[in-house]
């Protein structure tokens, strides 16, 4: 029989996702954030389920001619834009908006020929400090990009550094409204965080949302909320089954390393998972596991291939019981993701992103 880790991919979540995401900015369009081949999840395996949104952003040419191929004709966005000059062709072909964050971009959409003028979403740095236009520069961005024949519409964005923590977003949100007085132009500045905890504010909302993480049933802003405080569905499962039980007597350790001693006599079991498999590496002990759909814990350090836990509160599993590392255990019950990743010290972002390709996948029905 083959190795018995597989994933699974919940498309009725991430489809009920979507619409708490509508429901937390009224009247708002909705891009749904696809990068990354939907966090981890597949753009085929989500597609059917995320139809409802308005467009789809992502970062990939490639991830754009899928979802061309899928059949979907509404609006793609490229959130950070052409690469290189010779993208604004394939922009063209493929009808992409695309974001515009600096001066040589604008100096290729200038040297580009072509017949149908492209939708641009001019992005602002207020304060992220990766992409964008200074709000000093941004008016005069504007204001080039408006005089070339190869521009059509022109949307305005911006990025929230702090939309989930207590620095908020009052500050971005006033160096925006200040530098696009006056301008034409949709406007787009809401990432997940924003959207679930300012989203209801129309100065937030504006015209669009990019809901992202929110799709996938992760909280952006845990531990402060979970998943299940903002009614998010998880989209993952990754689940295996114990291959191996052993009894320690007391001062054994496990794994490599000896990280982990046995306070007391204890059973353990070995998990068909590691971290070649997208487990984290660091996880501590303690890390929380479900085993027949009871929580228990890791204990030991994670091996390539493997990972132990303490099997002291199911006295009844055994080699073939079942074992969901994060998601919804067969039997009903839940363990975030983002549980996993804070114990981990990382996001479940990552978690998601960083599923092995040697990870079966199988989708919900």
């Amino acid at each position: 029989m083959p190795r018995p880790i597989h994933a699974t991919i919940h498309p009725a979540a991430v489809r009920a996702n979507l619409e708490r995401a509508r429901r937390a900015a009224p009247d708002a369009r909705v891009w749904a954030v696809v990068k990354a081949d939907a966090y981890g999840h597949g753009i085929e395996r989500v597609f059917d389920a995320l139809r409802a949104a308005d467009g789809f952003a992502l970062l990939d040419l490639d991830e754009a001619r899928r979802l061309r191929a899928l059949g979907w004709r509404g609006p793609i966005l490229l959130l950070e834009g052409a690469f290189e000059a010779r993208d604004l062709e394939l922009c063209s072909r493929l009808q992409l908006a695309h974001v515009v964050h600096c001066d040589a971009q604008i100096d290729w959409l200038s040297a580009h020929k072509t017949q149908a003028p492209h939708r641009v979403f001019l992005k602002m740095n207020s304060g992220m400090n990766r992409l964008g236009f200074t709000p000093q520069r941004f008016r005069a961005a504007w204001a080039r990009l408006s005089a070339l024949p190869q521009v059509d519409e022109i949307a305005l964005m911006t990025h929230f550094s702090d939309a989930d923590g207590a620095r908020g977003i009052a500050h971005q949100l006033a160096a925006f409204q200040e530098a696009t007085r006056d301008l034409d132009g949709e406007r787009c500045i809401c990432n997940s965080a924003a959207l679930l905890r300012h989203g209801l504010q129309a100065e937030v909302r504006l015209d669009w949302v990019r809901a992202g993480i929110a799709l996938y049933g992760s909280a952006p802003d845990h531990p402060e909320r979970t998943a299940a405080d903002w009614q998010l569905q998880p989209a993952m499962t990754l689940a295996s089954r114990l291959i191996a039980v052993q009894q320690l007597a007391a001062g054994d350790s496990v794994g490599y390393g000896s990280r982990f001693v046995a306070p007391a006599a204890m059973r353990i079991g070995v998990v068909a998972c590691g971290y070649a498999d997208g487990y984290p590496r660091h996880a501590p002990d303690g890390t929380p596991v479900l085993v027949d759909g009871v929580r228990t814990q890791l204990v030991g350090r994670v091996s390539m291939d493997m990972l132990a836990v303490d099997l002291t509160p199911v006295p009844q599993a055994d080699i073939g019981s079942r074992v969901t590392l994060w998601g919804r255990d067969a039997g009903g019950a839940l363990l975030s993701i983002d549980e996993v990743a804070q114990a981990a010290g990382t996001i479940g972002y990552e978690l998601m992103c960083a599923l092995a390709p040697r990870v079966p996948v199988a989708v919900d029905a």
